[in-house]
């Protein structure tokens, strides 16, 4: 299976890379992991509406030339569904038997998705109405999916 990860944003310390860094490393057992680091627009405080609306379609155009044309896309948006960890197991086995083994998760920069980035999206996938720092997404996206893969397998992890 190949899984993909469109994120907005650099990593910058230390303690997200090596998280990233061992999620991947558990994961390559299970899939091809494919992680896009996109550059993230400048955000000032003092933005209107509409420089918040243009930063995100300049990131959102950024996201889509960057998705593989045969993924299935789920992009993180507070307004998608909550699904437990064996929801997202079953999610992905589905993905994996009938629909071409290709998943692309998308996380935004700090405004969120641009209309057409959620237009592309086959699912919007929420972890909970909280805000949380897109470095730590990245982190807990990765945990989710290695947890799923062991779940699938029945493997010990998950408890």
């Amino acid at each position: 299976m190949q899984i993909q990860v469109v994120c907005v944003g650099k990593l910058k310390e230390k303690y997200w890379t090596e998280g990233v860094a061992e999620y991947a490393k558990r994961l390559g057992a299970y899939a091809r992991l494919d992680i896009r680091e996109l550059p993230d627009e400048k955000t000032p405080d003092s933005m209107s509406p509409a420089e918040e609306d243009q930063v995100r379609v300049r990131e959102g155009e950024r996201i889509l030339a960057a998705l593989r044309p045969d993924a299935h896309v789920v992009a993180l948006a507070i307004d998608g569904e909550t699904w437990s960890s064996e929801q997202l197991a079953a999610h992905l086995e589905k993905q994996a038997v009938y629909g071409g083994g290709s998943v692309a998760f998308v996380i935004g920069g700090s405004l969120g998705l641009s209309p057409a980035v959620l237009s592309r999206s086959d699912k919007r996938l929420s972890f909970g109405r909280m805000t949380y720092p897109h470095q730590l997404m990245r982190v807990l996206l990765l945990e989710q999916i290695y947890r799923a893969f062991k779940i699938n397998r029945g493997e010990p992890y998950h408890k």
